[in-house]
């Protein structure tokens, strides 16, 4: 970040390569699908780290002010879809278990097997449940089984104690386990 501040794009072309991946990872569980809209936070995360490169000083890890950006990103994008709800084509057309969703009622070339069901079913039931819980415990259940930050630099991210981290991701923790039995999946 240091080199592409001092001007070496090709610097930001590395730092864009390295980080690509984790922070769209990100995005996408936090905002939840559809994928276009993290690609779209991703753009936006990426523009706000050529903005503000002018401003960056290596205080704490790159990652972590990256992150720190990306966060901000997810949490103002997640408050503005609040007023902008639609209907997921993932979304169960029936409260019923294994209800079909719009996407199932497009052709297939090939059948699904159980366990790729299996493996939606339970997809869509973790993802239901990061939706359910609040924003602090969602954010740092993601930054940590997601993106692999450490909860020292969570803590530093955020603005809280490692030790509040912490407690925000065993009820988070606590919350899915929760939500996955009450959806018939037996967590292991």
């Amino acid at each position: 970040m240091l080199q592409y501040k001092a001007g070496a794009l090709a610097a930001f072309e590395e730092l864009v390569k390295r980080h690509r991946r984790s922070v769209f990872h990100f995005a996408l569980r936090f905002l939840g699908p559809p994928p276009a809209q993290a690609e779209d936070a991703l753009q936006e995360i990426l523009l706000r780290v050529v903005r503000n490169a002018g401003s960056y000083e290596p205080k704490a890890k790159f990652t972590t002010w990256l992150f720190t950006i990306a966060r901000h990103h997810c949490i103002d994008a997640s408050r503005k879809a609040k007023f902008r709800r639609t209907d997921s084509l993932d979304a169960p057309l029936s409260d019923d278990d294994g209800a079909q969703t719009r996407m199932d009622r497009v052709a297939s070339e090939t059948p699904a097997t159980d366990e790729a069901a299996d493996a939606r079913r339970i997809r869509l039931a973790v993802q239901d449940a990061l939706n359910k819980l609040p924003v602090e415990q969602r954010e740092v259940f993601i930054l940590r089984e997601y993106s692999g930050i450490p909860f020292k630099e969570i803590a530093e991210m955020t603005g809280v104690s490692e030790n509040t981290v912490k407690s925000r991701m065993r009820y988070a923790l606590e919350a899915i386990r929760t939500h996955l039995l009450s959806a018939g999946i037996s967590p292991h």
